[in-house]
């Protein structure tokens, strides 16, 4: 706390809590001095410690250790005898930790939070399934996408009539080859349904060499980014209400996913789109916007009171449940945790059971392209 108040003379509060991770209400707090609170005094009608012990010792006893305190205190008045109120009964059972469910209830195990770092494209992957409304009631098309997180690129998706481990277990496969994902290279997350939490699906990613995590039960901040991309596609003004067929599906995602990856200026990524950043052309692209920038500054200096303006730089690493003990670099480069709007052309569109749709496909390693 000490620390905290002289470091922030010189760099602000808000920055000061913020780099070592104290609460600013605790700061605050600690600033105000003190009241002496008085000890609260005994009320003369409360029960003695030898009156507590000796009704625990009742209600513990081998002829009422398996009866609740609303029945021991009515066979003991019954019997002629009054030691206390049922709840004063509740009260000291309470203190001495002998109060809980009586029933034999399942208890939930505490599952770890999910805590991924990617730095650099094709580190860390995010895939789900989503329902596409078919022509009439109760049909669906099942959309499969693999999103890279740290460049928000989707990588692989494809189409299918239904939801199934050995889809996804070739999706993947397909991916990661032309990808050229090497052993030990990439982690896989997702949620826990039955297609990521498959046998086959676990036995292709250790075959692979790909590290598999899932998200916690009923938590879908887990897996934000495929989550929100899902979003954006269906907030599209042109999504269709129905598909008529499972290739109009798959023609109006071939688009959508073009626009996403090579169109779409993603605010997550610094208006950057995905397939800049994937690419490794996002450099290129700054520099060209500071040479806009400055020329703009040239022309009409009196416009910018705070000097030359800058573009705003890429996050340096993206997370998924960021650690409560954040590094200063990752303050000073807060990332969001979230993939906002993006259309964008898949990388591996697959479609099995029909016609394959042939869509352009990105070379598995590339020298940044200036197109």
């Amino acid at each position: 706390m000490q620390s905290a108040e002289v470091f922030g003379k010189s760099v602000g509060v808000q920055a000061a809590c913020a780099a070592l991770t104290v609460p600013r209400s605790s700061l605050y707090r600690a600033r105000t001095p003190q009241v002496v609170r008085s000890i609260p005094k005994i009320s003369a009608r409360a029960l003695s410690q030898v009156e507590k012990t000796k009704v625990r010792d009742e209600l513990n006893s081998e002829r009422f250790q398996d009866r609740s305190p609303r029945e021991v205190y009515a066979t003991l008045i019954d019997e002629g005898r009054y030691l206390c109120s049922y709840r004063s009964m509740y009260r000291i059972l309470s203190e001495n930790n002998e109060v809980r469910e009586r029933r034999n209830q399942l208890r939930h195990p505490n599952y770890t939070k999910p805590e991924l770092l990617a730095t650099a494209p094709n580190q860390l992957w995010s895939w789900d399934i989503t329902k596409l409304l078919g022509p009439s009631k109760w049909t669906y098309f099942y959309l499969y996408v693999i999103l890279d997180v740290y460049s928000r690129y989707v990588v692989g998706w494809m189409i299918a009539e239904r939801e199934s481990a050995v889809l996804a277990e070739e999706l993947i496969s397909q991916t990661c080859a032309r990808q050229g994902i090497q052993r030990g290279q990439l982690t896989v997350h997702a949620d826990r349904g039955s297609a990521m939490t498959s046998k086959p699906v676990a036995f292709l990613l250790a075959d692979l060499g790909v590290t598999k995590t899932h998200s916690r039960p009923h938590v879908s901040n887990d897996n934000p980014y495929s989550e929100a991309q899902f979003k954006t596609m269906k907030y599209r003004p042109d999504y269709p209400t129905r598909f008529g067929c499972l290739q109009d599906a798959r023609a109006w995602a071939a688009e959508f996913f073009d626009w996403y990856n090579r169109e779409h200026h993603h605010t997550g990524l610094a208006l950057l789109t995905p397939a800049d950043v994937h690419f490794h052309r996002a450099e290129v692209v700054l520099q060209k916007r500071q040479a806009v920038l400055h020329a703009a500054y040239e022309k009409t200096p009196e416009r910018f009171v705070k000097g030359v303006p800058h573009p705003t730089q890429l996050p340096e690493a993206v997370w998924i449940n960021p650690p409560t003990s954040t590094t200063t670099a990752f303050i000073e480069h807060p990332t969001r945790n979230e993939n906002e709007n993006s259309h964008c052309k898949s990388a591996v569109p697959v479609s099995f059971g029909a016609m394959p749709i042939v869509h352009e496909i990105c070379p598995q390693k590339v020298a940044p392209i200036f197109e």
